[in-house]
C-alpha cells in the first residue's frame, strides 16, 4: 500500500499548474485530481493524467482519500476555497494572501482547529539564502538593536497584467497592490521583526486608473511594537520592468542591505566584528510570461509539508503568521479608505 500523501489543487493558472507539477515532482507526494473554472482546453492541459474537474464541490466529494488541498485561486476566493476544503477535514497548502480580511482568516484558523487540521501557508520567500541569512543576523542580534529598516518594492504590472475581464485588478478578487504583488515581502518584514503600530500613509494611483481598481504606489511608516521605526516605499507604475525589491536595516552594529529585483542577493553588509558567509545562490524568480514574480522556492514548501504531516519537522509558515501579514495590510488600507474620505 502506497503511503505517499495525496493531494488535489483547486486552481489552474500559473501558480495553481505550479502546485501541481512540485507534488508530482515529490516522491512522496500523489496528484489525484485538479479543478479549475474554465475548461481542460482552455487551459491546456489536454494531456493531464489526474482526474479533473469544473466544481471544487465535486472534487471534493468524489475523493475522501484526498490528505491536502492547495488552495491557488483568485486571492478573493482563498477563504471560501480554504473553508470548504477543511469542511471535508483536508489539511490546505494557501497561497498567499491567506484571505482578504483578517476575519476571515480568523475563521480559517477556527475550522483548521475544530478540524485538527494544518493551514500551510506558501510565503516561498522565507526560503531565499539571503532572507535566511537576515533571520540569523537579526534574532542573534549580530547587527545589534534595529534602529530602522527601509523595504522598498518597485515593480512594472501594466496593461500586458491587468487582461479586460480577468480578476487581477479588481477590488473584491485581487484585494489591492499590498496583497497581490508585495505581501511576500511584508511577511519576510514581518518575520524578521514582528508587529508594527503608529501607522501613517499616503497613497496615489499613477498609471492604473483605467486598469484597476486600487492605488499603484504608497509610501507607509509605521513603528515596531518590539522597537525601531520602518517603511514601506511601494509602486507597480515603474515603467517597463520590475526596478527593485530590497530591505535596508539600520543597526546599533551596523547596516546591511538586500536588493535585487526580488530581495536575491546581499548588496552591503557592514557589521562590526563580522565577516559576511558566503551564501548558496538563490534560485530564479518565477517566469510569466510577460512578467516575473517572487522566488522559484515552492518545492520546499512542498517538502515542508510532507515532513510537518509525518512528524519530522515542523510547519515553516502557519496560518497565524499568514493572518498578521492580513492585518497589518488591512491596517494599511483602512488609512488608504480614511485618505479617499478626506
Amino acid at each position: 500500500m502506497s503511503n505517499k500523501i495525496k493531494f488535489a489543487v483547486i486552481g489552474q493558472g500559473h501558480i495553481g499548474k505550479r502546485h501541481a507539477e512540485m507534488v508530482r515532482r515529490n516522491n512522496d507526494c500523489e496528484l489525484i485530481a485538479v479543478c479549475d473554472i474554465a475548461s481542460k482546453e482552455q487551459l491546456g492541459l489536454n494531456e493531464l493524467k489526474e482526474s479533473y474537474y469544473t466544481s471544487a464541490e465535486k472534487m471534493l466529494a468524489d475523493h475522501p482519500e484526498v490528505e491536502v488541498v492547495s488552495i491557488c485561486t483568485p486571492n478573493g476566493l482563498h477563504a471560501e476555497h480554504s473553508l470548504a476544503a477543511l469542511r471535508e477535514g483536508k489539511n490546505i497548502i494557501c497561497e498567499k494572501p491567506l484571505a482578504l480580511t483578517k476575519a476571515d482568516c480568523e475563521k480559517i484558523i477556527f475550522r483548521a482547529l475544530k478540524k485538527n487540521k494544518t493551514v500551510f501557508c506558501v510565503m516561498q520567500n522565507r526560503y531565499s539564502p539571503p532572507s535566511m541569512w537576515l533571520k540569523e543576523i537579526v534574532e542573534k542580534k549580530i547587527i545589534g538593536e534595529v534602529f530602522m529598516v527601509q523595504l522598498n518594492c518597485y515593480w512594472n504590472r501594466d496593461d500586458r497584467y491587468y487582461k479586460k475581464g480577468g480578476w487581477k485588478g479588481t477590488q473584491n478578487l485581487d484585494g489591492g497592490t499590498l496583497f497581490t504583488q508585495f505581501s511576500h515581502f511584508i511577511d519576510i518584514m514581518y518575520w524578521l521583526f514582528g508587529d508594527v503600530k503608529d501607522i501613517q500613509a499616503k497613497f496615489n494611483d499613477f498609471t492604473h486608473a483605467k486598469s484597476t481598481d486600487f492605488e499603484d504606489s504608497g509610501f507607509v511608516n509605521f513603528n515596531f511594537v518590539d522597537g525601531g521605526m520602518g517603511s514601506i516605499n511601494y509602486s507597480t507604475a515603474v515603467w517597463d520592468t520590475n526596478l527593485e525589491s530590497s530591505i535596508t536595516i539600520i543597526g546599533s552594529k551596523g547596516s546591511v542591505k538586500v536588493g535585487g529585483q526580488y530581495m536575491e542577493k546581499v548588496e552591503y553588509c557592514h557589521i562590526k566584528d563580522y565577516t559576511m558567509p558566503e551564501l548558496a545562490p538563490t534560485n530564479e524568480a518565477n517566469d510569466y510570461g510577460t512578467y516575473k514574480g517572487s522566488a522559484n522556492n515552492h518545492h520546499y514548501i512542498f517538502e515542508n509539508v510532507v515532513d510537518t504531516l509525518k512528524g519530522k519537522n515542523t510547519i515553516t509558515t502557519n496560518a497565524m503568521e499568514g493572518l498578521k501579514v492580513i492585518d497589518i495590510i488591512e491596517r494599511i488600507y483602512d488609512l488608504r479608505k480614511e485618505n479617499r474620505k478626506s
